[in-house]
C-alpha cells in the first residue's frame, strides 16, 4: 500500500555533474535518499544510487519470441495445410518468405508488450494521477527529494545543511 501524505524535502540543481557529485555525497553520508528526478537520463545514476540493472530487455527478447514464433507458426499453418496455393513458382512451404511478416511481428509484439510492461512495473497508466514536487524537473532541474515524514526537525536541518553544501539551487518542502 502506498502512503497517502508524504512530506517530501527537495533540492533543486542546475546541472546534472553537481547533482551526480551531491548524490555521491549523500550516498556516502548515508542519507536516505527517496528519489532523484531528471529532466533527460542521466549517465552514470543508476550506479552510484545503487540500482540493479533493468530486466525490460529480457521481457523485451521474450515478446519477441513469442512474436516470431507466432509469425511463423502461423503463417507455416496457413501456407501449408489451410489456404495451400502455388503462387510465383514457391513451394508450399517457402521460409524465405516467411521473414519480412516474421520480422515485422517480432518487432510489433516486443514493442508492445515492453511498452505495457514498463506501464504496469510502474504504476503508471489511464486514471493513475502522478504527483509532481517541481513543475521544472521536466524542464531544466535536476532534483534529489528525501522523504520527512516522522523526522526530527534536527534530522530535517541536518538535510538542509546537505542540499546547501552539495550545490542546490533552491530548497523546497511538500505534501503528495
Amino acid at each position: 500500500m502506498k502512503d497517502q501524505n508524504k512530506e517530501v524535502l527537495y533540492g533543486l540543481y542546475d546541472d546534472d555533474e553537481i547533482l551526480l557529485d551531491a548524490v555521491k555525497q549523500a550516498r556516502e553520508n548515508h542519507l536516505d535518499i527517496w528519489d532523484v528526478f531528471t529532466p533527460f537520463p542521466v549517465h552514470g545514476l543508476d550506479p552510484i544510487l545503487g540500482l540493479a540493472e533493468s530486466r525490460l530487455h529480457i521481457a523485451g527478447f521474450i515478446y519477441g519470441a513469442i512474436g516470431t514464433a507466432i509469425a511463423f507458426f502461423g503463417m507455416s499453418w496457413v501456407f501449408t495445410r489451410d489456404w495451400p496455393i502455388i503462387f510465383g513458382g514457391k513451394p508450399y512451404w517457402s521460409v524465405p518468405a516467411f521473414i519480412p511478416v516474421t520480422f515485422e511481428l517480432t518487432v510489433l509484439l516486443c514493442a508492445i508488450g515492453m511498452v505495457v510492461s514498463f506501464y504496469i512495473v510502474n504504476g503508471q497508466g489511464f486514471g493513475v494521477d502522478n504527483p509532481t514536487l517541481d513543475d521544472r524537473i521536466t524542464d531544466d532541474k535536476f532534483c534529489i527529494a528525501f522523504q520527512t515524514n516522522g523526522k526530527s526537525e534536527s534530522e530535517i536541518e541536518k538535510l538542509r545543511s546537505f542540499f546547501s553544501e552539495s550545490g542546490a539551487s533552491e530548497v523546497n518542502s511538500k505534501t503528495i
